[in-house]
């Protein structure tokens, strides 16, 4: 599909009516039926999942529905960029833009706020060395039920106990230490920014939620989508305490800092190289630097989760990675931030158009 086709698809589509319909999730029930009663964290994780005083909830039932679609016919490609790609540095795929280009500022910097978080088994894209076909992870523990694993770190030691001790989750659901997560964070000029409702489940009710302000001709510099990589470690040394509400930028540790950004779809395992989102064009900036983070810190930012709103119980636990998007489907326009000066002052970076 070429860039007028989406936007038409776009425009055509009705503003969906019916809720969307959120599994129902008894976390105690769960956590004590999988046996969850490993290791505790060194500092317990203080957090209150009281939500906040009942009201409307604008965004519900706002998504805009737009069906995949093959994503060649006769062999020739009909759709749209598609995500996750490789993010490597220098990697840029062969489908052509147009001239769309990504949104190339931290999104802060946009109209764009963060209107969810959720997270997929293992990586759903590549950076090579950091997260891709030679990572490893505790592979005799049971997966989550129904998720495809995806690409993984290179972090695991199975010989390091903060890589296999587990952790006593309380509000997270089928995770495990020593796993790799690529978490998500959906940014959108539509979403009720800076209200009680600005994070929603599922995360389309919160791009959409106000879809009048959204110029489809516009759209990358509009919807956007912030990835970066982790694997899940019992060490209290890596806890992060607000992990809901966007990327983990340090330059000092340099996360957050080594981005690809390039336009392209939403993810997940009802699309593959053969079946293609039509949500597309949008920006993705994605850290190519996999990082520990404390199980804690997971834990954390679902009881956050849990005290919105918003139901977020749906994205408590890791979806299936889709698989990696071949070069065929991929942007052309994959822009990549570097460190260009000496370790004593990580905060200043170039763009590399190359």
């Amino acid at each position: 599909m070429k860039l007028a086709a989406a936007i038409l698809l776009l425009t055509a589509t009705n503003v969906a009516a019916e809720n969307s319909t959120i599994r129902t999730r008894d976390l105690q029930k769960r956590n004590a039926k999988n046996g969850k009663a490993g290791k505790a964290s060194k500092s317990s994780t203080c957090a209150a999942t009281t939500k906040p005083v009942a009201g409307a909830n604008p965004c519900a039932g706002t998504k805009i529905e737009i069906p995949n679609e093959d994503c060649f016919v006769d062999g020739d490609i009909v759709v749209n960029v598609q995500s996750g790609t490789d993010v490597t540095y220098g990697y840029a795929g062969n489908l052509e833009t147009d001239g769309v280009e990504p949104f190339t500022d931290p999104y802060f910097m946009s109209t764009m706020c963060p209107v969810n978080v959720h997270w997929h088994l293992g990586a759903e894209h590549r950076s090579e060395g950091q997260y891709d076909e030679d990572g490893v992870g505790p592979y005799e523990r049971r997966l989550a039920e129904g998720a495809r694993l995806g690409l993984r770190c290179h972090h695991y030691d199975a010989e390091d106990p903060k890589f296999t001790e587990e952790y006593d989750w309380k509000y997270c659901v089928d995770m495990h230490v020593g796993e790799t997560y690529e978490v998500h964070w959906p940014h959108s000029a539509a979403g009720d920014c800076g209200t009680v409702n600005q994070f929603q489940t599922p995360f389309y009710d919160g791009v959409f939620c106000n879809a009048e302000r959204l110029d489809l001709t516009k759209l990358p510099e509009q919807v956007g989508v912030q990835g970066q990589v982790f694997t899940i470690v019992n060490d209290e040394d890596y806890y992060w305490p607000d992990m809901m509400r966007g990327m983990i930028v340090d330059p000092d540790l340099e996360m957050g800092v080594e981005i690809t950004k390039y336009t392209g779809s939403t993810t997940g395992t009802s699309r593959d190289n053969e079946v293609c989102s039509g949500y597309s064009p949008i920006t993705w900036q994605v850290d190519r630097t996999c990082h520990m983070v404390s199980a804690s810190s997971f834990d954390k930012m679902c009881a956050d989760m849990l005290s919105q709103r918003d139901d977020m119980s749906d994205d408590l636990y890791a979806h299936g990675s889709r698989e990696l998007v071949i070069s065929d489907l991929a942007a052309d326009n994959h822009v990549w931030d570097r460190k260009t000066t000496e370790k004593s002052d990580k905060r200043v970076f170039r763009m590399v158009y190359d």
